[in-house]
């Protein structure tokens, strides 16, 4: 049984005692915290908060409380319902609401639930307010409002047709072209709101689909994560031919991946830079991805003219980054497109409306078009820690050892990463285990797995 509270909000399993899992006692603490450093802010008067979730089987639950504690808090609500993490995000901004809160533990199991925070502007957090939502929750330092002073409650079921004609108006969005392809497609939404709002986005793409796990009730048929392992349903069914490609989103539908014609992985490292090769080839500008995303990203932005910034893991730190350096895409390896003409958040409907103009314009197919991007492997590996371990003197050490050699980059600004000519390797502290997340890079997955096996081996010998 877990909680883990971060600067994002808190996340746990459901069921169990009270203050080891998540569970109504710490959804109340929580939530009401949060709307204590909203009222605190003031970043405006609306007195407004959207909430908005995603179909796991705990989620009207956990919506309930969260609805009738920011009302006990004075605000009034506006329960979006079933939707996506970016519907809610731009909820927010169209309602002018002074927050947000979306109920999804992403791409976790079944077990798993959370809220996530937003500011009124759509976005996540960033890291000295949710630190100062902790200190809150901590010390229980809220107080609820009067009867005569209590939260309205309201239900409003527009987003999801806002959201989608958000997207439909996006200038680099070949609405024409898409239709014009006549693709075929098939969809594994798992079994959560990718099934609620993909088939409108589809339809008005003109695309002809097929949904494999599109039931919106929170059962997932399969690991939820968008990963080659967990995909072996979608992958086998494109793999019987007749489709054009296949579309994978995770149950709050921030992360996208997209499955061959043939039934091979497309790569989910490589969404977000096929996406921002259509994106530069139009609009040329600066990129930027989290430290342990594919180099290809470098390299297609560099081919375009533009400059690519690498950010610390998390997506605030994407998004403040990408801001930062004016960046016209960017994003996360796994399969998370932040594209700013729409908003500073992951959308795999934004993704999937750029890819397919991308490939409409390509005029080839899925696979043809992976094999003109440069080709990289990324293994990742993990060293389990023993309480004894001090992993930020470990780290230093790395850096110093390396940070001598020509042919080596260092940058710490989140754990250590080590770019080599040719390959690199990035080491980082987990937020939520007691482990050392170690990813690799190279031209061959045997490659890029021995040099994560050769860093892993030196920080053993340091223990």
């Amino acid at each position: 049984m877990t909680l883990i509270k971060s600067i994002s909000g808190i996340r746990g399993t459901i069921g169990g005692h009270a203050g080891d899992t998540l569970n109504p006692l710490d959804i109340v603490k929580f939530t009401s915290a949060y709307a204590t450093f909203i009222r605190r802010s003031k970043k405006s008067d609306s007195n407004k908060i959207v909430v908005g979730r995603d179909a796991r089987i705990s989620g009207d639950m956990v919506k309930n409380v969260v609805c009738g504690t920011l009302m006990g808090m004075g605000y009034d609500v506006i329960n979006i319902g079933l939707a996506t993490t970016p519907t809610t995000e731009l909820a927010v901004r169209m309602s002018g609401a002074d927050g947000g809160i979306i109920i999804t533990a992403s791409h976790n199991s079944r077990h798993w639930n959370a809220l996530k925070l937003l500011n009124n502007e759509g976005e996540f957090l960033t890291k000295d307010d949710g630190n100062e939502v902790l200190d809150i929750a901590e010390s229980e330092d809220f107080d609820f409002a009067d009867v005569d002073n209590l939260g309205k409650y309201k239900e409003d079921d527009t987003f999801d047709k806002r959201h989608i004609d958000s997207v439909l108006n996006l200038k680099l969005v070949d609405v024409e072209a898409i239709k014009k392809a006549g693709f075929k497609v098939v969809v594994d939404s798992i079994n959560s709101v990718g099934g609620v709002i993909l088939p409108d986005l589809l339809k008005a793409l003109g695309v002809d689909y097929k949904f494999l796990n599109g039931e919106a009730n929170g059962d997932f048929a399969h690991n939820p994560e968008p990963i080659e392992k967990n995909l072996g349903g979608i992958m086998g069914e494109l793999a019987k031919g007749g489709y054009d490609l296949g579309i994978v989103v995770d149950p709050d539908v921030d992360r996208l991946a997209f499955i061959c014609e043939d039934g091979k992985m497309f790569g989910e490292e490589y969404t977000l830079v096929s996406v921002a090769d259509y994106v530069l080839s139009n609009t040329p500008g600066n990129t930027v991805s989290n430290l342990s995303s594919t180099r290809a990203l470098r390299d297609v932005t560099i081919k375009h003219g533009g400059v690519y910034t690498p950010a610390a893991v998390g997506e605030v730190n994407v998004t403040t980054k990408m801001k930062d350096v004016h960046a016209v895409i960017g994003g996360e390896g796994n399969g998370g497109v932040i594209y700013p003409e729409s908003h500073y958040g992951r959308d795999a409907l934004v993704g999937i409306a750029l890819f397919l103009s991308n490939l409409a314009h390509k005029g080839c197919s899925i696979s043809q078009l992976r094999a003109t991007y440069p080709e990289y492997c990324i293994a990742k590996n993990r060293i389990d820690l023993t309480p004894s371990t001090d992993v930020d003197a470990i780290l230093v050490k790395v850096k110093e050892m390396y940070g001598k050699e020509k042919d080596v980059t260092v940058t710490d600004i989140d754990g250590v990463k080590l770019d080599f000519p040719n390959k690199w390797v990035h080491l980082r502290k987990s937020n939520t285990e007691p482990i050392i997340r170690v990813y690799s890079e190279a031209a061959t997955m045997d490659e890029a797995d021995a040099l994560g096996k050769k860093l892993m081996q030196v920080v053993y010998d340091m223990q």
